[in-house]
């Protein structure tokens, strides 16, 4: 009978798997969420430096070009393997606005544009955007057109978009083989993955079809399989479940690593709640404003704060329960540390 030590176990080894290059660790992933912060370093490259041979800090950003990513978003915002990206498109049809179309022609006759050339042909007027605050016109109408699929990033200048038309692609998917391959890159990234977090995470593709009944159609096809564990319902690519232990190891992972993504699965994995503090008054945080959970052998025992101080890291731990006492975990937790440093080039 399948237990959580099972579950931990066949998700740290279906997450975390033999390091590779950039390009495999990619297609493996099928997807990795992006974040601006830096704290150390932003949550792309945080999450591909546990999965990447030798990956330094930047290293996504300066292969862009080279790797066939496209910038998108799928149950979040971040970059996903073209052949997958084109899965989301076209999306919900709409009818574009006067300027939106005056935009997206420019694009279209110029190439690669960066924003501020757009600013100075059709103005820097401001609008709020989603977040309540306020966002240049022109980068709205960049961002809505890349949305639709009609745009694309083509590459980043110090972490500005540059954007370029889209040609439009040789081949169509039906909109029930769509739904199906966007369930199942889905739940591979975030597998084992508790059936209500699939439903909520892939709710917004309704448009291609019921993702209840796409999920239930895979299941019964074998694509996926079902399993209750304490009475709660998970969803997994068939595989066989890891039977070694997890070997000794420290890792400080991303808040928007796979491996801890879903707060629910978090909590029932490892009997605490993890909560992402950078948006909470200082005041009311616990434990930190970036505070990455910190995994030891096939539990995660606490959290790491680090920052960069001139030419120095500093990393502060804490722990749920009692901190380990053992050499090995002295030793391992050092030797974390290190990578951290060897990563960001410190």
């Amino acid at each position: 009978m399948l237990g959580i030590q099972h579950l931990r176990q066949h998700a740290i080894a279906h997450s975390l798997f033999p390091e590779t290059s950039l390009k495999n660790a990619i297609d493996r992933l099928g997807f990795i969420q992006a974040d601006p912060i830096r704290a150390p370093a932003r949550a792309q490259d945080l999450i591909l430096r546990h999965r990447v041979t030798g990956y330094r800090a930047g290293d996504l950003e300066r292969h862009y070009t080279s790797l066939d990513l496209e910038e998108d978003v799928l149950y979040a915002y971040g970059f996903i393997p073209r052949h997958i990206q084109q899965l989301l498109h076209p999306r919900r049809p709409r009818t574009l606005s006067r300027l939106e179309k005056s935009v997206l022609e420019t694009v279209r006759q110029s190439g690669v544009v960066h924003p501020r050339a757009l600013e100075e042909r059709f103005g820097n007027q401001r609008v709020v955007n989603d977040w309540g605050g306020y966002s240049k016109g022109t980068t709205r109408v960049l961002e809505h057109l890349h949305r639709l699929g009609l745009l694309r990033i083509a590459r980043r200048d110090r972490g500005i978009r540059l954007y370029e038309a889209v040609l439009p692609p040789t081949e169509r998917r039906s909109p029930a083989e769509r739904l199906s391959d966007l369930i199942m890159v889905t739940a591979n990234i975030l597998g084992p993955v508790q059936e209500k977090t699939l439903f909520a995470n892939t709710a917004h593709f309704g448009h291609l079809g019921s993702t209840r009944t796409a999920v239930a159609a895979l299941v019964h096809s074998g694509a996926l399989e079902k399993h209750d564990i304490d009475g709660i319902r998970y969803v997994w690519s068939p595989a066989p479940l890891a039977s070694e232990e997890t070997p000794p190891l420290v890792r400080f992972l991303a808040p928007f690593d796979p491996l801890v993504w879903d707060r629910r699965r978090f909590e029932h994995l490892w009997g605490w709640p993890y909560r992402f503090e950078a948006y909470t008054p200082p005041a009311r945080r616990q434990r930190g404003y970036y505070a990455m959970p910190l995994l030891w052998h096939d539990a995660v025992i606490g959290w790491a704060n680090a920052r960069i101080e001139g030419q120095n890291l500093s990393v502060e731990v804490g722990f749920v329960g009692k901190r380990p006492r053992d050499r090995v975990f002295r030793t391992e937790l050092d030797a974390e540390i290190d990578r951290l440093k060897t990563f960001l080039r410190i």
